[in-house]
């Protein structure tokens, strides 16, 4: 592509992005766009992400439903399993079977699999199932539908072609809590992810006002920068989000797990000693807390090893890691590596998670490493 094209075409997908968030009337984001784009009116990635914010939407929705019917009316345990296997199988197949009937051939890496809804022994969670993802497609699904559409998540991924990956609920302590959790959605292409979609159901909208609206959802394609919307809200107005400008890391604030089992709390304590860091830590389940980093509610998110054999799936950072890129943010791994999603299923390549804004990022990063030094 020639230089003269690809700033016509970079002109294209900002003006034509940041006017329709901006609420510019349809018809003047047209003439905007066959103005500044006289080779192609194709916005990058426009229908994916329309698409993956219909899909994102519509399973936050019935992730809602499954917390109102079977953690608060039945006092489901998590020992059971139901509510959260339940949500889990619903979200998967309501956003497996929209990504199909858009883009058929794109292969899904999903976490699930409908081995435990198979035969006699599934077949009343395989109901409930059922009867929820129906409550959210615009065509009904039977049995055998929803079981595929589940299965299309087993695609193993890799480093060419573009597939999606996707975490039907991200943190499920949370969720059972009724506290933080999320859908999270990505499109890689040749082992880059270029597209990130996060449902945070329960995320204040604004975290000054944690007792008002809630629901976000955040989004970002490359090149295009981060947002946020109201989630299943009547309105598709967005908000642009950014990083903090924290300069100096003593004044910065983790983000960091709820669970300990999730990221070395106690390590992360060592950290924040080392930076001089004495705000308390917000703590929440899920890739809300890449949420929380990338508008500014917070500005350091470790994920520190637990132990030496772990490896962080795919879909556990997919879609944030864009989002944090995308409103200005860094993120690595513990030894400043780029996270690698070309691998498969796991970030194979890489130790642990680190992101901030770009002032903070290497004195963080020398502060995770010194404090790790010959652990892992």
């Amino acid at each position: 592509m020639s230089g003269k094209l690809q700033i016509i075409k970079s002109l294209g997908v900002f003006s034509q992005a940041c006017a329709k968030r901006l609420e510019v009337p349809y018809c003047s984001r047209q003439l905007i766009a066959s103005r500044l784009l006289s080779t192609s009116h194709i916005v990058y990635l426009e229908k994916e992400r329309a698409v993956a914010i219909e899909a994102v939407e519509r399973a936050s929705r019935v992730c809602k439903a499954v917390f109102k019917q079977l953690v608060n009316e039945e006092t489901l345990t998590k020992k059971d399993k139901s509510p959260v296997t339940v949500a889990d199988f619903s979200a998967q197949a309501v956003v497996n079977s929209v990504l199909e009937k858009h883009f058929p051939n794109d292969p899904i890496v999903g976490e699930e699999d409908s081995k435990d809804l198979q035969g006699e022994d599934g077949r009343v969670l395989r109901e409930r199932v059922v009867e929820l993802v129906n409550t959210a497609v615009d065509k009904p699904m039977s049995a055998e539908d929803v079981l595929c559409a589940i299965d299309r998540g087993q695609y193993e991924g890799g480093s060419s072609g573009r597939h999606w990956t996707l975490d039907p609920i991200d943190g499920t302590k949370g969720f059972l809590r009724g506290e933080q959790f999320a859908v999270c959605l990505a499109l890689i292409v040749d082992g880059q992810v270029r597209l990130g979609v996060v449902g945070c159901p329960n995320l204040p909208f604004d975290m000054s006002k944690p007792e008002g609206d809630k629901g976000v959802l955040a989004v970002a394609v490359q090149g295009q920068g981060a947002f946020q919307r109201k989630l299943n809200a009547d309105s598709e107005l967005e908000q642009r989000i950014m990083v903090s400008n924290v300069e100096d890391a003593c004044n910065a604030s983790f983000c960091e797990s709820v669970e300990a089992g999730h990221s070395n709390h106690s390590d992360n304590a060592k950290i924040a000693e080392l930076l001089g860091i004495s705000k308390q830590s917000v703590r929440m389940d899920s890739q809300c807390k890449y949420i929380a980093v990338a508008r500014g509610d917070a500005d350091i998110y470790l994920r520190l090893p637990v132990d030496s054999k772990y490896v962080e799936k795919i879909w556990d950072h997919a879609a944030g890691n864009i989002i944090i890129h995308e409103a200005g943010g860094h993120v690595t791994d513990i030894n400043g590596e780029p996270l690698d999603f070309s691998k498969g299923r796991t970030l194979s390549a890489n130790k642990g998670v680190i992101a901030a804004n770009s002032n903070i990022f290497e004195t963080v990063l020398a502060a995770v490493q010194t404090t790790l030094a010959n652990k892992y």
